[in-house]
């Protein structure tokens, strides 16, 4: 009788199999919802609380109106020479154009730029960490940007066009209306284009009218047009100057194709492939509001 008493346990063993499956299993569901599982693949970066935590980090210093002042003195100085080139010459057909090739271009510009921090590098990386960061922070909280401070929001690029404008200006020809004209209307739509980007943002009864109507015929992106690029799987509509581009750019997959000739030379994947529906998920926590200080 003793040696039946071990069979006595026999009919228990059949659930054990089935709390193994329900074990397995158990992570498989839960593992989308575990950020560290992505951090060695997509380089994401950790970001715990939004801008807004610390309020002086909206606020404009001196430092950032004193970069936003040299920024458009050297706009200002590429456009005010090429009209006077132009007035010289008496023709403003080539400056026209070149003023128009160079707003066309930054909008290309800034689809590839936005692209690329949106999907590669990370906190650490050279010279773009922060605003690798930045970006990553701002799909969680994209409403923040329309809490910024003009200066506060625009004194990076505006100290970037400051150095770039600089030597182009020093070496260009004096008469070369079309040349200044691009590099003018180039930087500033670069140094603007986190301002038309914080538009693209902002609900439109509280932008200013000249702006919903630029938006609405196309001149500055629309909020509907930039909205897309803020719903999964947050890979298109990358372009924030004027989106004119966003339409040709999705269309052919130029930026699919991109990721897949950088996945097969470097072994590298965009984030764009990872799940991030929660990593980049809006979390509320802000009303947008313009601020119009600067």
């Amino acid at each position: 009788m003793y040696t039946l008493t071990p069979h006595s346990h026999l009919p228990t063993l059949p659930r054990l199999p089935r709390t193994c499956r329900a074990t397995a299993t158990s992570p498989a569901r839960t593992s989308t919802a575990d950020p560290p599982r992505h951090l060695p693949i997509t380089a994401t970066t950790t970001i715990t609380t939004p801008a807004t935590a610390n309020g002086s980090s909206l606020h404009s210093t001196w430092a950032h109106r004193a970069w936003v002042a040299s920024g458009f003195a050297s706009v200002l100085s590429s456009l005010a020479k090429s009209v006077s080139a132009a007035v010289d010459s008496g023709s403003a057909f080539d400056p026209l154009l070149a003023a128009f090739l160079g707003y066309i271009l930054t909008d290309l510009g800034t689809g590839f730029y936005h692209w690329a921090i949106d999907n590669y590098g990370g906190p650490s990386t050279p010279i773009f960490g922060r605003q690798i960061e930045a970006f990553q922070g701002h799909h969680r909280w994209p409403w923040t940007i329309t809490q910024r401070e003009f200066a506060n929001n625009l004194h990076a690029l505006a100290r970037a066009v400051t150095f770039a404008v600089m030597p182009i200006e020093f070496f260009a020809t004096a008469n070369d209306a079309a040349v200044h004209a691009f590099v003018g209307a180039c930087a500033g739509c670069v140094m603007m284009s986190q301002q038309f980007h914080a538009w693209a943002h902002g609900t439109k009864s509280r932008l200013p009218p000249v702006v919903v109507a630029l938006q609405d015929v196309g001149v500055l992106v629309s909020r509907a047009e930039h909205a897309a690029h803020h719903r999964p799987p947050y890979n298109s509509n990358y372009c924030i100057v004027s989106g004119v581009w966003n339409g040709l750019l999705d269309e052919w997959k130029v930026f699919e194709a991109m990721e897949m000739m950088v996945f097969f030379r470097f072994g590298v994947r965009p984030r764009s492939w990872s799940e991030l529906e929660l990593e980049w998920k809006e979390e509320s926590g802000g009303v947008s509001s313009e601020s119009h200080n600067c």
